[in-house]
């Protein structure tokens, strides 16, 4: 069974254990990050396994909009922490019901984020050679 720790980050707070981190304001509330920001929660885990496998349990439900329903606000849309802990809990469930489907779709996250990232970096480079093309134009 998995066991994690989730509260409020402080940047007081000195952290020891494999950890991330989780959004908890804005559009892209659940998100999990690597480094910390102001508006977010950290998560702690007794070992990197299970930190990899709800980092990823996170990252799929981010992906699919999972999050949306449970946010709140009308200015500054966030979502509270016992939202994020009762979706990670019924992630984690269902994960441990069917670990290899889990596992499949953890895997097709990966590779389609791949391949989202070179996407990005294509139209970076596409978005570089158009200002190139203009600044040798006007000189």
């Amino acid at each position: 069974m998995c066991t994690f720790y989730l509260k409020s980050f402080n940047p007081k707070d000195e952290i020891s254990k494999p950890h991330f981190f989780i959004q908890n304001k804005g559009n892209n509330s659940g998100k999990p990050l690597l480094s910390s920001c102001p508006n977010c929660f950290t998560i702690q885990f007794n070992n990197n396994d299970d930190k990899e496998l709800v980092y990823w349990l996170l990252f799929c439900l981010w992906q699919s909009n999972t999050f949306y329903q449970y946010l709140r606000g009308s200015v500054i849309p966030f979502i509270v922490l016992r939202d994020i802990k009762s979706c990670i809990q019924d992630g984690l469930d269902k994960s441990f019901k069917s670990p290899e489907q889990f596992q499949k779709m953890v895997s097709s996250f990966q590779s389609i984020n791949k391949v989202e990232n070179q996407l990005k970096q294509n139209l970076q480079a596409i978005q570089k050679a158009k200002k190139l093309i203009l600044y040798s134009f006007m000189q």
